[in-house]
């Protein structure tokens, strides 16, 4: 028995939209990248981006759990000496509240252009309003 790999014609893409309401981050963001990866199809490639489209709704009301809300840092270096800055969820929160989720999204991804190609594929919005209405996403219950 051979093995099936898929091709790139093969590939069939559907948007599936994500109301993240009292979602908890990182199991909605684990299940987000397996679907942008594309493993809950049977054609899945490990060297292909077979994944569907994911567009997150009200990714201001997603929860952590226990306390990292106020004790989780995300890092970044502005590449000058000295210069590594670090904020709070808790903080991101009222500035960019998307950046959350994409955060612990692309975290779950693999690294490379592989990855960027399948984030790209990611759309949050902090409301409950997108621009997305023509393609007709599917609901997806998490």
């Amino acid at each position: 028995m051979r093995t099936h790999s898929a091709k790139r014609d093969q590939i069939v893409r559907k948007f599936y939209l994500v109301d993240a309401t009292g979602l908890i981050v990182g199991r909605t963001a684990s299940k987000i990248a397996s679907i942008l990866r594309g493993k809950n199809k049977p054609y899945f490639t490990p060297n292909l981006d077979t994944g569907d489209f994911v567009i997150v709704v009200n990714a201001e009301k997603i929860r952590f759990t226990g306390k990292k809300e106020h004790d989780k840092a995300y890092y970044r270096h502005t590449k000058y000496p000295g210069g590594i800055k670090s904020t709070t969820p808790e903080r991101l929160r009222v500035d960019k509240p998307a950046e959350i989720l994409k955060k612990a999204v692309e975290g779950m991804l693999p690294r490379g252009p592989l990855g960027r190609t399948m984030f790209r594929k990611l759309m949050v919005y902090a409301g409950p309003k997108h621009p997305h209405a023509a393609q007709k996403p599917e609901p997806l219950k998490l």
